[in-house]
């Protein structure tokens, strides 16, 4: 994959839009001048957590004993589930239960940044690219783009509106489920060539 192709998958995975609404009502019981220090805090921890599974990821995947045709077919399969919950999503709370307080790590920069779905497209990228550099790049220019988005949350809230975020999160959920397929027919495309 080329730089472009990189940020753009790496970006729609991260559903910052789609996690606008979810970082409005985990944040509405922050108080109002703490906000914008609590959103950056928990960008900085998802970027640092996703920058160690790039740079480490090659060596887990080698520990595991999985090849690259197992990490795209088991990417493709993830991602594919993660789109269809961006198309038909199910509603609560993304932890499960209901936190109070200011949140500290999770939910938001865990999983809602970096999650599954985005650490699983990270190792199967760094298992396909062989420049750890031009993906630290893509991840970086992906996370920076999610981190301004985030940061104007409240400001996207207003021009989009409730239905219009909807609206956006369905878009990027229908280009992810045509991302997963592919990833998932090139791992099965790589695993009869080996045979």
């Amino acid at each position: 994959m080329d730089l472009l192709s990189s940020v753009v998958t790496l970006l729609l995975v991260m559903d910052s839009l789609g996690n606008v609404p979810l970082f409005l009502s985990l944040l509405k019981t922050v108080e109002p001048h703490r906000r914008r220090i609590v959103l950056l805090r928990e960008i900085v921890v998802a970027y640092v957590v996703l920058v160690m599974f790039l740079l480490l990821g090659d060596s887990l995947l080698r520990f595991l004993g999985l090849g690259t045709e197992a990490v795209g077919i088991a990417g493709g399969i993830v991602l594919f589930l993660i789109a269809l919950r961006m198309v038909f999503p199910s509603y609560g709370s993304p932890s499960g239960e209901v936190l109070e307080g200011e949140p500290f790590i999770v939910p938001l920069a865990i999983p809602l940044v970096a999650g599954p779905s985005t650490i699983a497209t990270l190792l199967l990228l760094s298992s396909k690219s062989p420049s750890t550099g031009s993906l630290l790049l893509a991840l970086t220019i992906a996370w920076a783009i999610t981190g301004v988005i985030l940061l104007s949350s409240t400001f996207l809230y207003r021009l989009l509106g409730e239905r219009g975020l909807i609206a956006m999160e369905r878009l990027m959920g229908m280009l992810l489920v045509m991302v997963a397929v592919q990833m998932l027919l090139n791992g099965i495309r790589t695993s009869f060539a080996l045979r």
